[in-house]
């Protein structure tokens, strides 16, 4: 987080609904891919890439809250990190 570039909270867009969209869409990529070839591999890589992002995330929301000023307030209306009525 760099305050001097003056980084604020999106909150527009897909921010408006998941606080890390770009995340959820790398997910259904990777799965669509995995299912578009037929590999079993592809789709356990996929759970395997989930678990890896749940803990980015964990550790990025950390970071967020401590070091961007509003985004406390940005995660208690946006409720949901990557996945809509869900997570």
């Amino acid at each position: 987080i760099q305050d001097e570039r003056g980084q604020k909270v999106i909150t527009t867009g897909p921010y408006g609904y998941v606080r890390h969209p770009m995340y959820a869409g790398a997910i259904l990529y990777f799965a669509g891919t995995a299912l578009v070839l037929g590999s079993w591999w592809g789709l356990a890589l996929v759970l395997v890439f989930i678990i890896l992002l749940a803990i980015r995330t964990f550790i990025e929301e950390k970071t967020l809250r401590t070091g961007l000023r509003g985004y406390d307030d940005y995660a208690a209306r946006v409720r949901y990190k990557l996945i809509p009525m869900v997570w």
